[in-house]
């Protein structure tokens, strides 16, 4: 079965799932180690690896390199640049910033990354990636035109976009680190107009925060500066994968 097959799966059964966000360059693969096995334990789905500015490639081998061998989750590249590949995952999010100002971020990274990922052998799974204020590293990064908070109708033109031209997944960012997750009436118009599974990222920090993403619509919900700043991330993510589950 195929890394999005295992995705399609839960998202067929209508139930909502976990993904943990790490960044190659914030800790040793040691660490990341421990704490993708901290993060099975708790619950989460899958691993996801990347980061918004340029990655160490060394970093990068290493932890996916690791964490595929120890721990039993399909690990997801989830890159910011041509950078971000490594042929140590299990598959790549190949997205396009749908809002970017800038047509690298649209097409053109897309274009060169794609003979690398074909000489990989990773599985490729396209997605629709919409960046909501304030967007955080990624908003600046990727040169987003930013889409307010209140125009859910503006992301929903997005993401019905990304469905039509083929795309699996959608995923709202508000980015990394930001104070508070996305409006519930946002994502819930966004979930309104398609058929894929929506993922939800960014300022999402506890149960309750997770539990009304995933009551607005969100199909998958991903937490990556959770496990950075907490001491026990077992305990912290099955907070947040039970929550979701009992939904």
């Amino acid at each position: 079965m195929t890394v999005l097959e295992q995705l399609l799966t839960k998202f067929n059964i209508q139930r909502p799932i976990h993904l943990t966000l790490l960044d190659p360059d914030k800790q040793s693969p040691e660490l990341a180690k421990s704490i993708a096995t901290q993060a099975l334990a708790g619950g989460t789905a899958g691993i996801m690896i990347g980061g918004s500015v340029g990655v160490n490639q060394e970093n990068l081998d290493a932890t996916a390199r690791i964490i595929k061998k120890h721990v039993p989750l399909p690990v997801i590249l989830f890159p910011g640049d041509i950078t971000g590949i490594t042929h140590y995952a299990d598959a790549v999010f190949f997205m396009s910033l749908l809002n970017s100002r800038n047509p690298y971020y649209i097409t053109g990274a897309q274009s060169l990354g794609a003979p690398i990922i074909k000489k990989t052998g990773l599985e490729s799974i396209p997605m629709g990636y919409i960046v909501i204020e304030p967007g955080g590293a990624v908003g600046v990064i990727g040169d987003a035109k930013l889409i307010p908070r209140d125009r859910g109708d503006i992301a929903a033109s997005y993401a019905l976009a990304a469905q039509y031209l083929g795309m699996k997944l959608v995923y709202l960012e508000s980015g990394s680190g930001v104070p508070k997750y996305l409006p519930s009436k946002m994502i819930s118009q966004v979930k309104s107009v398609i058929d894929i599974p929506l993922i939800v990222g960014g300022g999402i920090k506890t149960e309750k925060d997770a539990l009304n993403v995933v009551k607005a619509g969100a199909d998958i919900i991903v937490t990556g500066t959770l496990v950075e700043n907490v001491e026990n991330v077992k305990e912290s993510i099955n907070k947040i994968t039970s929550a979701i589950e009992d939904y």
